[in-house]
């Protein structure tokens, strides 16, 4: 994903700082979203008796981060991998949805964080 960026040469997001952040970003939203703590057992008693549960929606929402942030790789990896010269709008709408995934991961992780503390 960085090295797409760094092809664009787009001047904001384009320098090994700026690279070097997003890698510590997608490697903390990548953790926090895939390893979740399993929900309290009051929840989990709770989607027993069919009334459902928030531990369904942060298990969705780092199902959707995972996704989006996947399906943001293999656009950049294609790019690359074909040669193509990535334009300035097109890094800047896969750094939008790689963010926007990443951003998903880190809060389903921590709200399944402080949820597994508080109880």
């Amino acid at each position: 994903m960085a090295a797409h960026i760094a092809r664009s040469h787009f001047s904001l997001i384009g320098s090994g700082i700026a690279i070097l952040g997003m890698m510590i970003y997608g490697a903390s939203g990548f953790y926090l979203g895939i390893d979740l703590p399993p929900a309290p057992q009051k929840l989990q008693e709770l989607s027993l008796r069919g009334l459902g549960s928030r531990a369904d929606a942060v298990e969705l929402l780092s199902a959707a981060g995972t996704f989006l942030t996947a399906v943001v790789a293999i656009t950049a990896v294609s790019s690359i991998i074909l040669d193509d010269v990535a334009r300035p709008h097109g890094a800047m709408a896969v750094f939008l949805g790689w963010a926007l995934g990443a951003s998903m991961q880190i809060a389903a992780g921590i709200v399944a964080r402080t949820r597994a503390h508080i109880s």
